[in-house]
This record gives structure tokens, C-alpha cells and sequence, in this order.
């Protein structure tokens, strides 16, 4: 007998380039639909994926990539830039496989030798960001970029405490282990370290459609830092739409129509199949001989 199907929304997970039928699974916080029932990648990574493939004429012929506190998603994104040495490191509060034991404000890195940093929740558990935020501004290349993330209150200063209890930092700060919330002011002290920055949201990156069908976190925020000083405009949601945004709008328009046919389609199939076991159960209720007329009408019926 056929049963109702459950409906799962079909999504695509970029952090590790596969379509998914499974419904996702709550985040680390009980957030709902946050990871990925395939390789365990939450929003942040998908958009690091799609961020990196964003900006694939900058990432080109890379000598040497540095992760600090890396993922295993994390860190498969990055192997696939192909870049000559990459480097992960960490202060080692915790048991994550990494190349090097170090702390971000002292980074055991040369001047200028790093294409690509990418340094993601890190910056609020750490006493001097500013020494940190020196330390990513010295080690880059002039060309390099730094990939930066960290929890932010839009509208408001930054909020830091750095001599609360762990249980005052957990009702303050989100967690126990950090000891500010970042405002307004985050890029102010990126430039006073010497780090050039735009703010990156999936919405003005991607579009709205994009959003959703990648399972992204709309209010994640990723900041593109370079040597220099100084803030560019914000990438905005909502304005003239980009190339990209523009392609992605008109591409899932059109996978939503093909699978709207599909599902059609499927609900059809779904009636048919029902049809056919109706009769399948009439016809165990009728007489031997009455069942052997009635399987020579339905064979005339489907010549016909």
C-alpha cells in the first residue's frame, strides 16, 4: 500500500557541494534547520563556501593560507583553493587537530606572508583584540585577505568585560569563554590596526532566493579585511541587484517552476498508485471466476 510522502524542502549544501532531500538538523544553540544532515556544516560554512567562490579571481596562484580555530568543514573549503602551504592554528583550549599551537596576537608568521587568513569566532574570546587584530594586519601580503567573523550588535557600542565571572560573561556575551560583544565600532578598530574592511551579509551578497535555498543565516555578517586603514560601505540587501544576484534570482525562479512540474507530477503518480490498490482490494473480494473476467477486461483495457 502507498502511504502520504513527507515533504522535505530540497536544498543545496555548499560546504559540501551536495543537494539535499533530509531535513536539516537544529544548530548547536537548538536553532532550527542550522545543520546539515550530510557532513554536519552549519550556515557560517555554506557562506564561507559560497563567499570563497565569490571571490575566486582574488584567491588565484595562493602561496600560503593560515586558518585560526579551524572546522573540519572549514578546513575542507579551503584545501580546495589549491593554494602551496596552508597553515592551521589555535591557542589549544580545546582537543581540534591543528598544525601549531598559537595564540592570534602573537602569530609565529612573517611579515606579509599570508594570501588568505581566515579567522572566524575567535576575536571575542580574546583579552587584546586589538594586539590580534595588529597581528592579522602584519602577516598579510599586499594582496592578502582576511576572512573575519564575530558576534555583533547592530545599533550599539561594543561591550566588553574582561574581568567577569565565566557565569557573568555567559549571561552578558552569549558564552562563558568570551568577554565582549562587538557594536558598531568593529570596523573603527579594524582600521586602527591597520586593516582596510567591507561588511558582507548572504542577503546583499546572494539575494533573498539565494538565502533560502542554501539554508543561510540572513543577519550573519563576515567582514573582507585588506592592509590598510579605513571602512568601505556595507554590502546592502536590497540594492541594485549584482551580476550574481541577478543570475542566482533567475536561476532558482526557474528550479522552483521545474520542481513545482515535478512534484505535480508526483502527486499524480501518487493518485494513480492509489487508484491501483483500490481495485487490487476489490478484486481479492470477488469469486475466482468473477476475478478471472475481471483480469481479462483490465488486460483489454490496457491494449487498448
Amino acid at each position: 500500500m502507498t502511504g502520504s510522502r513527507p515533504e522535505v524542502p530540497v536544498s543545496y549544501c555548499a560546504a559540501c557541494d551536495a543537494m539535499v532531500h533530509r531535513p536539516f538538523r537544529p544548530g548547536p544553540d537548538g536553532r532550527p534547520g542550522a545543520t546539515c544532515p550530510r557532513c554536519g556544516g552549519l550556515e557560517r560554512h555554506r557562506f564561507l563556501s559560497l563567499l570563497l567562490g565569490t571571490l575566486a579571481p582574488r584567491l588565484r596562484d595562493l602561496d600560503l593560507v593560515v586558518e585560526i580555530a579551524p572546522s573540519k568543514q572549514s578546513t575542507h573549503l579551503l584545501e580546495r583553493l589549491g593554494a602551496r602551504r596552508r597553515i592551521s592554528l589555535d591557542a589549544g583550549y580545546d582537543a581540534r587537530e591543528v598544525d601549531a599551537l598559537a595564540s592570534i596576537d602573537r602569530l609565529p608568521l612573517r611579515d606579509g606572508s599570508v594570501d588568505l587568513l581566515v579567522c572566524y569566532h575567535v576575536l571575542e574570546h580574546v583579552p587584546d583584540d586589538g594586539a590580534a587584530m595588529r597581528e592579522v594586519a602584519r602577516v598579510l601580503s599586499p594582496r592578502g585577505i582576511a576572512l573575519l567573523e564575530v558576534p555583533i550588535r547592530v545599533g550599539v557600542a561594543t561591550e566588553e568585560d574582561l574581568g567577569c565571572s565565566p557565569e557573568e560573561c555567559k549571561r552578558r556575551f552569549g558564552q562563558r569563554d568570551h568577554v565582549r560583544w562587538y557594536g558598531d565600532d568593529f570596523d573603527d578598530r579594524l582600521s586602527a590596526a591597520g586593516l582596510s574592511s567591507v561588511r558582507v551579509t548572504p542577503p546583499a551578497l546572494l539575494g533573498e532566493a539565494a538565502v533560502r535555498w542554501f539554508r543561510l543565516m540572513p543577519h550573519e555578517v563576515v567582514w573582507i579585511a585588506g592592509p590598510g586603514r579605513g571602512t568601505a560601505a556595507p554590502m546592502v540587501a536590497g540594492a541594485t541587484a549584482s551580476g550574481l544576484t541577478a543570475a542566482l534570482d533567475a536561476l532558482l525562479a526557474e528550479l522552483a517552476h521545474v520542481q513545482d512540474g515535478f512534484e505535480r507530477a508526483r502527486a499524480r503518480g501518487d493518485r494513480l498508485a492509489a487508484t491501483r490498490d483500490a481495485l487490487r482490494a476489490r478484486l481479492e473480494e470477488v469469486t475466482p471466476r468473477r476475478r478471472h473476467r475481471v483480469i481479462t477486461r483490465l488486460q483489454r483495457l490496457t491494449r487498448l
